[in-house]
């Protein structure tokens, strides 16, 4: 990089948005979709935060469309942040990344976990200590709606939010623990009113 190569605050944020967008999308995201993501002014401000960053050299320009990327050094020594929203208490009915769910936002390596992780969740008890999980971890989720037999899922019954392993079985669907003081939870798969998966654990982040 440039000798001169501290970026500012907002010059960070504009070159962590651009690195994730590029990490998804295998291209450079427009000017507009910059402004907007962002909650920039206009256009122009856009641009001038990527020539400061064309400038101390943490982004390379190419002559092709959407021609931005990262440095080839930059993009070597530096990971790829992703914003994830923390969903705490699930108010009933309403949809889990309503604004009123979210509790924080923490930016994570998008490196960490595959398929990506969208939200992450606070977990609340012991029933999956034998998969790992235990109280008080936070878990990374992949929004989906649907999950292959045997995957942990993070599931809404009756306007709970659960984290449980999924069995389908003779025409069963099962939520089961990983902890035999737990049992077993049937559910009514045709009750889609009732129930439905949210996304499918994807990691674990243990605090302290």
């Amino acid at each position: 990089m440039h000798p001169d190569s501290a970026l500012t605050v907002n010059q960070q944020r504009v070159l962590d948005y651009i690195a994730e967008y590029v990490g998804e999308h295998s291209q450079a995201p427009s000017l507009r979709e910059i402004a907007e993501a962002l909650s920039l002014r206009s256009h122009s401000s856009a641009q001038d935060y990527v020539e400061s960053l064309v400038r101390k050299g943490a982004l390379e320009r190419r002559p092709q469309h959407r021609g931005l990327r990262l440095a080839q050094r930059a993009e070597a020594s530096r990971p790829i942040l992703r914003e994830l929203p923390l969903v705490g208490r699930v108010a009933a009915g309403s949809p889990i990344l309503s604004d009123a769910n979210i509790e924080a936002r923490y930016a994570i390596d998008a490196a960490l976990f595959r398929p990506r992780a969208d939200f992450l969740l606070r977990v609340v008890g012991l029933s999956m200590r034998d998969a790992g999980i235990l109280d008080g971890d936070l878990i990374a989720v992949h929004r989906t709606p649907d999950a292959d037999d045997g995957r942990i899922v993070v599931a809404r019954l009756d306007d709970e939010i659960t984290v449980k392993r999924l069995r389908r079985e003779r025409g069963r669907l099962l939520l089961l623990p990983e902890n035999p003081d737990f049992a077993p939870i049937e559910v009514d798969s045709r009750r889609t009113d009732t129930f439905a998966i949210e996304g499918l654990y994807v990691g674990v982040i243990r605090q302290g």
